[in-house]
């Protein structure tokens, strides 16, 4: 059975419909540039190298796949909000990422990375309306930033206002906080959790 350590670059889509057939299972990864999203996916995969790290936002500019097995992906979304990037590209950004939520049936959960200091911005809300059928985990990442009493009062006002079907977790690539129940999450919805692998067990 497939792990999160098998993730491996499999291309970079221009447009939903260059992607791989729409079956098995995906999880896709959005966010705001400069929100933690490669170091999130490093840090779930536990490879220093399989996305693109860069201190300037908004290199994600097409759908990365990172393929798992045949059958299971992750998709990294282009990442958006970077005031830097021209008007007529921003919107490209974001009408790829709504065409791939909109379209691909094979999605079967969402990560929203949000940075714990900024909170959810106008662009993270439509996003997380972009598909209610599927559940979504916010990842607050950088949260080793902030201090106990912070977090709280982050927390609170985040929770305010994120939608019912979101769960929102503290995060962090550089403490590891949260990640070991973002995998179990990711791999679940992949369903490749603890019980695929013990049906897979009893299979005669």
């Amino acid at each position: 059975m497939p792990t999160l350590r098998d993730a491996a670059f499999l291309m970079g889509a221009p447009s939903v419909r260059d992607l791989p057939p729409d079956t098995g299972a995906e999880v896709a990864f959005g966010g705001r540039s400069n929100a933690g999203k490669s170091s999130a996916l490093n840090a779930l995969t536990g490879q220093t190298g399989l996305a693109r790290v860069s201190k300037t936002p908004g290199r994600t500019q097409q759908l990365n796949v990172f393929a798992l097995s045949r059958d299971h992906r992750l998709i990294d979304l282009p990442g958006y909000g970077y005031a830097k990037v021209p008007q007529a590209l921003r919107h490209t950004f974001l009408a790829l990422t709504t065409a791939y939520l909109e379209e691909r049936r094979s999605l079967k959960g969402l990560v929203l990375l949000a940075d714990i200091r900024q909170g959810l911005k106008a662009e993270d809300h439509a996003l997380l309306q972009s598909r209610v059928d599927v559940p979504i985990l916010v990842l607050l990442s950088k949260a080793d930033k902030v201090n106990r009493n912070e977090r709280h009062r982050l927390l609170r006002e985040m929770a305010q206002v994120a939608p019912e079907t979101a769960y929102l977790l503290p995060f962090s690539s550089l403490s590891r906080e949260g990640l070991e129940e973002t995998q179990e999450t990711v791999l679940s919805w992949l369903g490749l959790g603890p019980a695929a692998a013990r049906d897979a067990s009893n299979d005669p």
